[in-house]
């Protein structure tokens, strides 16, 4: 009898046991396909993400070189202008007035709004600037440079110190003027360094200057002024920033909004045409200062997208037009992807 009782138990307790042992079986196929799921829902997930990261790299790499796209299209057009400009005019023939029509759809114009252009899977939006439009910081004269200030909240003697400076900084001689500054000033600063006595390489030399400030040039300055060459000591009316028109004596925005309303249709062809825009007495007071000439440097700025996409991508360039070289132009700097730094040429 006692044998039959723990024989009985003895089996219960192997019952017992087989249940308990299935239950730890299923927990740790549960436990097992739980982890499966998990696994495989990363793979799932670190795959979707490398896609889109392949996807968005090649939409970059696309619309990358759809804006370079723009830019050559745009130099070509600069240096097929330039050739046309130069170039005698006799009576146009049908084929070539027809032909005349179809590319004056559009302008490749300096500061003009040119519309998109497709191109492969995407399109390129362009904008060209031109240096003409700007106050050439080695050439500028005295006044030039005051009117230059002027658009800024400064003090009058804060203005003589950094127009009699930048003429300092550039003249050959060691001798400076009332308020500006030579090398011994520049050698008592906590950093010394010596004042150049020539001309700017670089709009970003103007900080090195006295009284310069990053208030100054970082607010609308650095925009405004050039380092290369127009040929002239005057301002292009057609290519002159709102900025760099609002520096100019007793303009007003209203008038500012007007020209700048009037180039979006077409150029100036004429000075007198400023007349009705802005009155005659001020006409007369910017006048001296102002032409229709253009720089051979030219800022070419293109934006490409991918078609139904977000992606953008844009560069910049600048250019200087010339038929004696070899190619018509020659690349003066380049700016890539336009959140990197430029790189000289």
């Amino acid at each position: 009898m006692p044998l039959l009782v723990r024989t009985l138990i003895d089996g219960d307790s192997m019952e017992y046991l087989l249940k308990n042992e299935n239950g730890i079986v299923l927990f740790l196929v549960l436990w097992v396909l739980t982890l499966l799921s998990v696994i495989v829902g990363e793979f799932c997930h670190a795959m979707r993400t490398e896609v889109n990261i392949t996807r968005n790299f090649k939409e970059e790499t696309q619309a990358y070189y759809i804006a370079m796209a723009g830019v050559n299209r745009a130099v070509a057009e600069l240096i097929r202008n330039e050739a046309m400009s130069q170039k005698t005019r006799y009576p146009d023939t049908e084929e070539e007035e027809k032909e005349k029509e179809e590319e004056e759809e559009i302008k490749w114009r300096v500061n003009a709004d040119i519309p998109a252009i497709h191109f492969g899977d995407g399109q390129f939006e362009v904008k060209i600037g031109n240096e003409s439009g700007k106050i050439d910081i080695n050439k500028a004269d005295d006044y030039l440079l005051r009117m230059m200030l002027k658009g800024f909240d400064l003090e009058d003697s804060d203005k003589d110190m950094i127009v009699d400076s930048i003429l300092d900084w550039r003249d050959k001689n060691n001798l400076h003027r009332l308020n500006g500054a030579e090398d011994d000033y520049y050698r008592s600063l906590p950093e010394p360094y010596e004042c150049k006595d020539d001309d700017f390489d670089c709009v970003e030399e103007l900080m090195l200057v006295r009284g310069m400030t990053a208030e100054i040039f970082y607010g609308g300055l650095r925009d405004m002024v050039t380092v290369y060459p127009v040929g002239f000591n005057k301002i292009n009316i057609n290519t002159a920033s709102s900025l760099v028109l609002r520096s100019f004596p007793q303009i007003t925005d209203d008038m500012i909004r007007d020209i700048i309303e009037y180039r979006t249709k077409d150029d100036f062809r004429s000075l007198n045409e400023l007349i009705p825009i802005v009155g005659s007495d001020v006409y007369k007071a910017i006048v001296t200062h102002i032409t229709l000439k253009t720089s051979p440097y030219f800022t070419i700025k293109s934006v490409g997208t991918i078609e139904g996409g977000q992606t953008r991508q844009g560069v910049q360039a600048m250019v200087e037009i010339n038929k004696k070289f070899k190619k018509g132009y020659r690349l003066i700097q380049w700016v890539d992807r336009l959140e990197h730094q430029s790189r000289e040429v």
